[in-house]
């Protein structure tokens, strides 16, 4: 893990809600926009830039700088790219965090 990357990642506020939204999708996105939802693939990006607010585009950037720092899986299915969180890096995140800073 490349904590300034993860940090970067994370210092935007609609890239934190993003985050927060993956951890529990149910809570967070209309049960209609879900109906395809599999744990095993997460959110798709139309849904998550619609509860955003912004275009597919934008989104999309934001979500590719978080898979970079490794906070997000993307999973592509036929014409559809979902995402979902990377527990396991999150978990290192936060266990660093507790532990050396």
């Amino acid at each position: 893990m490349i904590l300034l990357e993860v940090l970067k990642s994370l210092s935007n506020q609609t890239r934190l809600n993003i985050l927060e939204w993956l951890k529990e999708p149910f809570a967070h996105f209309p049960e209609d926009e879900l109906a395809d939802y599999s744990p095993e693939f997460g959110v798709c990006v139309s849904d998550i830039a619609k509860k955003a607010g912004m275009s597919v585009p934008t989104v999309s950037v934001y979500l590719k700088t978080m898979m970079s720092a490794n906070i997000l899986i993307a999973t592509r299915k036929d014409q559809w790219t979902y995402y979902k969180r990377n527990e396991e890096a999150i978990q290192e995140l936060a266990q660093y965090i507790k532990v050396s800073l």
